[in-house]
């Protein structure tokens, strides 16, 4: 033990009584009239000791010097068979503080920091994101996030992104409605909805406001998103048959209703687990992998093979076939009030809530979809096709338990 380290004990001598820690002593421990506490020093590791105050509780806390600086550092409460963790995190602290490391000071400097983060002006991290995303993003989406989130959403600039709430959000969505139409009042939702998924990736917020805010073009469909509770509908509907199983893939997935309907069993890699698309089958003609979370994996499991045919749905040669009437009949099984949607629909949303429950970064979402745009363009577009699966699988893995978790949910009698 050096004499710097502990330079306060050579100065003045500890306040309070020095004596062994062991389990049970705190409770014959009684602090004298009119005092508000004592303290007890460990004689077996100078420094570590406990505080009881006269109300009857007590915690342990441990004294250090580094440097020229005496620093204090409660270990939380005596509780029963807790002593020999506290001692031993006590002794972790001090042989920190020998070699110069401040525990409280980082703990402060990380809360300080951590409270920079929480209170970042929306305005600046506007900025931020914009400048960090444009390597991934098209030029033209890039510049239409910028233009939604510098103009539609300047009235919340002046606000530190924690205290956005999601009534701030509603009210700017439903000005843009009525000043620039519903359709813009959408994307504008989904610019900023991406936007969060970044701050929460980065640890700037949490939660995402914009969670589960219903579209306001409903009625036109390359703008629907469905709803979680509305994808749980749609689940639930399903039959369990070839359309049924190529819906639900789709909710797993967040792939073109075509990849999935015509899927060949030459096309899946069951060792890794994952679909693995030819260029002849992608709608931008680049070979495509989508790892299979366990819940897709359960579907294509059981589907049974006919005949000589290689394809998972249909009846023919080809995939499947029959989409209109099919969709027909599932929407008759679904709740009156639910809005027209379309199958396509399902992709969007899939990426929606991707985004605004932070599973997955923006570039991630692009990957699992397969956009090809930034660094997926170009050289890296072509020579690595399995860009980011590592990051896809867990993320349409932590989708996957998800969507189940809401349909178990909503079979037991709760909203999901």
């Amino acid at each position: 033990m050096t004499q710097g380290a502990f330079r306060w004990r050579a100065a003045r001598p500890l306040r309070g009584v020095v004596v062994k820690l062991v389990e049970g002593l705190v409770a014959k421990l009684h602090v004298p009239r009119g005092k508000r506490d004592i303290q007890v020093f460990d004689d077996a590791l100078p420094g570590f000791g406990v505080r009881v105050f006269a109300s009857g509780k007590a915690s342990y806390f441990v004294k250090f010097n580094v440097g020229k600086q005496q620093r204090k550092k409660s270990l939380g409460p005596v509780l029963p068979g807790n002593l020999a963790t506290k001692r031993k995190a006590a002794d972790d602290i001090l042989t920190r503080a020998r070699i110069g490391q401040d525990v409280v000071a980082e703990t402060r400097a990380a809360a300080k920091a951590q409270a920079a983060r929480r209170s970042a002006n929306f305005g600046k991290l506007v900025t931020a994101y914009l400048a960090d995303c444009r390597a991934v993003l098209r030029p033209a989406s890039h510049a239409a996030s910028a233009r939604y989130l510098e103009r539609y959403w300047a009235r919340l600039h002046p606000l530190s992104l924690d205290a956005v709430s999601r009534s701030d959000v509603v009210s700017v969505i439903d000005h843009v409605a009525v000043a620039h139409g519903k359709v813009a009042a959408d994307r504008a939702r989904a610019a900023l909805s991406v936007f969060f998924a970044w701050a929460i990736d980065r640890g700037h917020v949490n939660l995402s406001p914009v969670q589960n805010i219903a579209s306001r073009s409903q009625s036109e469909g390359r703008e629907r998103v469905l709803s979680e509770p509305e994808l749980v509908a749609v689940w639930r509907a399903c039959l369990d048959d070839d359309y049924g199983r190529i819906i639900r893939l789709l909710i797993l997935t967040a792939q073109r209703k075509t990849e999935i309907g015509s899927l060949d069993r030459a096309e899946i890699n069951g060792a890794e687990r994952q679909i693995e698309l030819p260029p002849e089958r992608t709608k931008n003609k680049r070979p495509h992998v989508v790892p299979l979370s366990p819940q897709a994996w359960a579907i294509l499991a059981i589907v049974p093979q006919i005949g000589k045919r290689t394809k998972f749905f249909g009846l023919r040669m080809g995939g499947f076939s029959g989409w209109s009437k099919a969709k027909a009949q599932l929407d008759k099984r679904l709740p009156k009030e639910m809005a027209p949607w379309t199958v396509h629909d399902i992709r969007r949303s899939v990426v929606t809530h991707l985004h605004e429950r932070g599973f997955a970064s923006p570039h991630i979402v692009e990957a699992i979809v397969n956009h090809v745009s930034g660094h997926r363009a170009g050289v890296a577009g072509r020579y690595n096709k399995a860009l980011y699966l590592p990051e896809r699988r867990k993320a349409l893995g932590r989708w996957g338990q998800h969507v189940l978790r809401l349909v178990k949910k909503a079979e037991a009698g709760g909203t999901p």
